[in-house]
């Protein structure tokens, strides 16, 4: 159950949430930095 839930909301995100990844990581607002852990961990979760 867990599995298919963290693949569906890394779809979602994929088209939701902006791509962050050709920005500089220190160059980041707060809210983008919390923007790419949140995606990094369903990206985590769903490759389990």
């Amino acid at each position: 159950m867990k599995a298919w839930l963290f693949k569906i909301l890394a779809k979602v995100n994929k088209v939701v949430l902006p791509s962050l990844y050709k920005k500089d990581p220190m160059k980041l607002s707060n809210l983008q930095k919390v923007i790419l852990g949140y995606r990094y961990w369903v990206l985590t979760n769903s490759l389990r």
